[in-house]
């Protein structure tokens, strides 16, 4: 039986349940999803500090203070960032501070130094210095507490961390956090015809190209992929590959011997070691894509065809391996275009051409497709930045239609 797209996604990410967490070094959580709620240990900011360099004043003092009346006062200290001063500012007195350094006892505000003169012994400690403006309460000070206090949930568990995620979670004092494990992904390749990349293929062979996209499509969405030899045409190699990697991984995506030719063992071999859900969706590229599980490790079998494959993980792996990690955004982005050109396809299948999405003068996104839509074919899908996805009820869309695409360019969650 041959599925929709929905239905098939539905069985791929009903196989997929996320993973354990496990306790990572702060900078190898990027991009990881979290297990925990986070708390800080401490108020951040721990103490009131200057945001600006300049000088920490009272306001009284300065409240008449202009460039056409400048306000000299008393410059009782020199206070940087690390250093602490225990000495007050008083009526007439102010203290050089420079950003992040802790406010004096006293001062109740900073002028930013563009907003002062030197006066005797430059400004500097035992000098005085001109006031060129008046202050508000609290100007330019980084408040004790002002992003979190102690004991607050600084993060909460699902949140991505992200490069901000790694500072915030850093100056609340954690050098490990918890976080969803990344899939372990076994990658095969099947076919007697496939040689190493190092080789020069012979007659009846080509290199063994799609596992290393198929790879780097998985260290895209996350992943660790663990990338095996090509399975030879055979059914007790298949087998013996299939078995092996469901005792490594936790999830096995394939590439070729799918459909039902001569030498297509990748269906009876799954039948025979675990389940199988489906072998057909009713999409272009790729009719012939395979789903299961062996040991209950999920099991996703893509076309051998290299841009087959490239839209097939697109549309079904990637999605579930982000479930995997703990990721809620599942999608890439989709949103409307103007089609630059007429296009026609069989009734009856989904299209998922490979097409380059670009913004007109007007602000609208045109599109059109990026190169030969062969699907034995890959440079269309470098050279684009999207899927064009075309119904299945309809045969020919005409130019200035519009149409739907899939951002291959943004992450998922982004509008």
């Amino acid at each position: 039986m041959t599925l929709t797209v929905e239905e098939a996604r539905e069985l791929v990410l009903g196989r997929c349940g996320i993973l354990e967490p496990e306790e990572v070094p702060l900078l190898e959580a990027l991009d990881r999803v979290l297990a925990e709620d986070v708390r800080s240990d401490i108020d951040v900011a721990p103490f009131d500090n200057s945001a600006m360099d300049g000088y920490a004043v009272r306001t009284g003092d300065v409240a008449d203070a202009s460039a056409d009346a400048p306000v000299t006062l008393e410059v009782i200290s020199h206070i940087a960032a690390g250093d602490h001063s225990d000495l007050e500012v008083g009526p007439g007195q102010a203290a050089r501070i420079m950003t992040g350094a802790p406010l004096p006892p006293g001062a109740d505000a900073v002028i930013k130094v563009e907003e002062t003169e030197a006066g005797e012994n430059d400004g500097s400690t035992g000098g005085t210095a001109r006031m060129l403006r008046s202050a508000k309460l609290g100007q330019n000070i980084r408040r004790r507490g002002e992003e979190v206090r102690a004991g607050d949930v600084v993060l909460a568990a699902g949140d991505v961390v992200g490069p901000a995620a790694v500072g915030l979670l850093a100056s609340t004092g954690h050098a490990r956090v918890l976080v969803h494990r990344r899939p372990r992904v076994a990658v095969l390749s099947t076919g007697d015809e496939l040689v190493d990349v190092t080789e020069v293929p012979g007659p009846g062979k080509i290199r063994n190209s799609n596992s290393y996209s198929i790879s780097a499509q998985v260290i895209a969405a996350g992943g660790v992929p663990l990338r095996y030899p090509p399975v030879a045409d055979d059914l007790d190699a298949t087998r013996e590959a299939f078995a092996r990697a469901a005792t490594e991984a936790d999830f096995i995506v394939t590439s070729g011997g799918v459909s039902v030719g001569d030498f297509d063992y990748v269906g009876p071999v799954l039948k025979e070691l675990g389940e199988l859900e489906f072998s057909k969706v009713a999409m272009r590229p790729g009719n012939p894509q395979t789903m299961g599980s062996i040991e209950g490790v999920p099991f996703f079998g893509l076309p051998g065809n290299p841009s087959s494959g490239f839209v097939g993980f697109e549309i079904f792996v990637r999605p579930a391996l982000r479930r995997m990690q703990g990721h809620s955004r599942l999608d890439r982005p989709r949103h409307q275009a103007i089609l630059a050109h007429d296009v026609k396809k069989r009734q009856g299948r989904r299209y998922y051409l490979r097409a380059l999405l670009e913004k007109a003068e007007n602000g609208s996104y045109v599109v059109g497709i990026s190169g030969s839509q062969s699907s034995a074919l890959l440079t269309a899908a470098h050279k684009g930045n999207c899927l064009l996805v075309l119904p299945e009820g309809e045969g020919a869309f005409s130019a200035g239609s519009d149409v739907e695409v899939i951002r291959l360019d943004m992450e998922e969650g982004i509008a």
